[in-house]
Formats: structure tokens, C-alpha cells, sequence
């Protein structure tokens, strides 16, 4: 019987965890969302505009840096962290929409909410490592998708009702991420959860030393040199696909919609690949996600201005692809790292990440003024290349027992 109660508490850890982190990532992309709106009533530059989204990826990544260095999420109770961090982020995105009119103070704030959300994603992630040891990379793939889909919901927001109403975009991702902030605190620690550590300056650097660790996260990293790049501009090159040699009326928000549609399947692909990488090992479905995506990312010019009926299936199935492998890199770290600083370890992981990110986001307008959208993800595909070569070294080695049961 206690063991039925256990599965039954888990589920419902499971889910609100999930449900929660759905709401709090809402925020990501809110301003991108509303940013042809933005834009165009502050009269911002291209440049300005694509700040909006690299200013988030900005402070996610000073943030984590600096938790990861003050071992801020094994010093803090997670769920604690990522509530504080939740409301902190919805007050910036919510200031914007109330008092901002120009660049620099949005930009600013677009910061201050980069830097909130890394102490909400990655305390995430170590809250499922507590509940779960058997069926781990399921729980943190359902935990990506959700954080998937809650980056999707502010192009639906937009899509749906916002056209035209940026503050609409703004106050509801503010608002989703408030009540995600208050529902987590319902969750109890869970009972593979280590104790609160003491704080360690050692502990980062033994984290880089460990060679396990580091060819995990170099599959990470090579994933996210692709990953949001793609995902910041595929509104973009869906609406120049969609014009090509033709008028299309209400383009933008179709743009929207598909650019939902697109982000928001991933969640079903990150919980199909945490499903089967417990069953057939971490570094093939990490391989295999990684060489979908990576094809696609070529693909991407071959099918420009297809009809819709070619074009949609094209762009579900590399949504689904390309960030169905994320949880996995992740629940590597919870089996590789050291015990009591795996919340430092991923915050680590996902610091550098997301500062990988920052340059693929602002060179895929490079690549436009090159050669067009097109091929302007192209060049993308050699982060995939990168991330799967990690990942096979990773698997030829001892410590790659330790992944999924001992399933490589």
C-alpha cells in the first residue's frame, strides 16, 4: 500500500511542478511575442527588437552564474527559490507593460527577468531529481515539456486575441507566472532530495574537472546553439515563407499560431524522449533527437515558401526534434554530478548554455541579410553536429553506467 501512495504522490508532484514551471516560463517569450507591436509603437530598430529576446537570455545567464556560484539552489529549498524567483520575474514583465515606452528601460527589465527565471528552471529540475531515481529522465522531460509549451503560450496569447494588443501578451504571461510561483510552494521536498549544503566555492570547480559531467554538457550546449535560435526566429521565417510570391492576409498572426504550434509540440517530444532514453539510454535518444534537428535545420531552406500542407508537418516535426533531447542532458547532470551540489551543477550547465544562445540569436539576422531566411538557419546545424560527438564520447566511457540504470 505504501508504495501505491509513494507512485500516487509523485504523480501529483509531478504535475504540479509541471503546471507550475508551464506558468512561470510564459514569461520568456513575452516581449518577443509582443515585439512587432512593441516595435512599432516605440519605434525600436531591428537591433532594439531582437534585444528584447537576447536581454532575457542575458540575465538567465548572470543569474545562474551567480546562483550557480553562491550554490544558491542547494543552499535554498528549491521550491522556495523558485517561487521568489517567479513573482520577481511576472513584477518586471508586468512594469513594462504599465510604464515602459522605450528600449532601454524594457531592455533593462527584460534583464532583471532573465535573471529571475534561473531560479526558477533549474530548482525545477532538482525538485523531479528529489521525487524520482526510476523513471528520472521522464519526470524532467515532462518537466521541459511544460516549460516548453509556458514558452509557446505568449505567441498564443498574441495569436489568439493580442494582435495589436501588446499588453495583453504582457499582463498574461505576468499573471500565468504568479499563480505558477504560489502553486509550487505546495510541493514537500522529496525523499531523494539532498539536504541543504553548505556553501562551497570548491564545488564549481570540481563540477568543470568532472569529465562525465562536462561531455554531458557539451551535448547540452551544442543543442543550444540551435535551440533558441530557431525558436526566437521561426515567427519570422514562417511569415517570410508564407509571403513569398504572394499576399497572405493576416500572415503575422497565422505566423503566430504555427510559431505556437511549433515551440509548443516539443513538450510531447521532450516527454516521448524522457520515456524512451529510460528505456534505450540517454546518449541515443540524445543522438538521434540532435541529428533530426540538425537535418532540419537545412531542410528549413529546401522547404521555404512550400505550401502550407508541406510546410506545417516540416515545422511540427522539427519542434517536436529539437528540444526533445533537453531534459535528457539534464537528468545526465542529476546521475553524473556530485550529490550535493546537482542544483549548482545544472544551474552551471544551463548558465552556459544560455550564453551559447545569446550568439546564435543575434547571428541569424546576419545570416538573413547574407542569404535570406531561406538558408538563414543553416549554419545552425553544426551545433547538433557538435552536441551528438559529445554524447557519443560520452557514451564510450565507464562513467556512462551510471546514466539511466546503466542504459547508455
Amino acid at each position: 500500500m505504501s508504495d501505491v501512495v509513494g507512485l500516487a504522490k509523485r504523480r501529483r508532484v509531478l504535475v504540479v511542478v509541471a503546471i507550475a514551471e508551464l506558468l512561470a516560463m510564459s514569461l520568456w517569450f513575452s516581449a518577443t511575442a509582443a515585439a512587432p507591436e512593441l516595435a512599432a509603437e516605440w519605434g525600436l530598430t531591428d537591433t532594439e527588437t531582437a534585444w528584447l529576446t537576447i536581454s532575457v537570455q542575458l540575465g538567465f545567464v548572470v543569474g545562474a552564474f551567480l546562483s550557480s556560484v553562491l550554490t544558491l539552489s542547494d543552499v535554498i529549498k528549491p521550491r522556495y527559490l523558485f517561487a521568489a524567483s517567479a513573482l520577481a520575474g511576472a513584477a518586471a514583465t508586468a512594469i513594462i507593460a504599465a510604464a515602459v515606452s522605450s528600449a532601454l528601460p524594457a531592455i533593462t527589465l527584460r534583464f532583471l527577468t532573465g535573471m529571475a527565471l534561473a531560479g526558477v528552471y533549474p530548482p525545477g529540475m532538482k525538485i523531479m531529481a528529489g521525487w524520482f531515481r526510476e523513471g528520472r529522465g521522464f519526470a524532467i522531460g515532462v518537466l521541459v515539456g511544460a516549460l516548453t509549451v509556458g514558452s509557446a503560450l505568449p505567441h498564443l496569447i498574441r495569436g489568439i486575441g493580442g494582435v495589436g494588443q501588446p499588453r495583453v501578451v504582457l499582463y498574461g504571461a505576468a499573471g500565468l507566472a504568479v499563480i505558477g510561483g504560489l502553486l509550487v510552494l505546495f510541493v514537500e521536498p522529496g525523499p531523494y532530495q539532498a539536504p541543504a549544503a553548505a556553501f562551497d566555492p570548491g564545488a564549481i570547480g570540481r563540477i568543470l574537472r568532472d569529465r562525465g559531467t562536462m561531455l554531458a554538457n557539451g551535448g547540452y550546449f551544442g543543442h543550444m546553439l540551435e535551440l533558441y535560435a530557431v525558436w526566437t526566429w521561426i515567427p519570422a521565417y514562417l511569415i517570410a515563407s508564407l509571403t513569398t510570391g504572394t499576399t497572405m492576409p493576416n500572415a503575422s498572426g497565422l505566423a503566430s499560431i504555427l510559431a505556437f504550434g511549433t515551440i509548443a509540440i516539443g513538450g510531447g517530444g521532450a516527454i516521448v524522449a524522457g520515456l524512451a532514453a529510460d528505456r534505450a539510454g540517454r546518449t541515443t535518444v540524445t543522438s538521434l533527437s540532435m541529428g533530426i534537428s540538425g537535418t532540419a535545420c537545412i531542410a528549413a531552406g529546401f522547404l521555404f515558401g512550400a505550401p502550407l500542407v508541406v510546410l506545417v508537418p516540416f515545422i511540427l516535426l522539427w519542434g517536436f526534434a529539437i528540444v526533445a533531447d533537453s531534459a535528457q542532458f539534464s537528468a545526465c547532470v542529476t546521475e553524473l554530478a556530485e550529490e550535493s551540489y546537482v542544483g549548482s551543477a545544472l544551474t552551471l550547465q544551463t548558465a552556459i548554455g544560455f550564453l551559447l544562445t545569446t550568439i546564435t540569436i543575434q547571428l541569424v539576422p546576419v545570416f538573413v541579410n547574407l542569404v535570406g531566411w531561406r538558408w538563414a538557419f543553416a549554419p545552425l546545424a553544426i551545433g547538433p553536429l557538435l552536441g551528438t560527438l559529445s554524447m557519443l564520447r560520452l557514451r564510450g566511457l565507464p562513467e556512462a553506467t551510471r546514466l539511466a540504470g546503466g542504459r547508455r
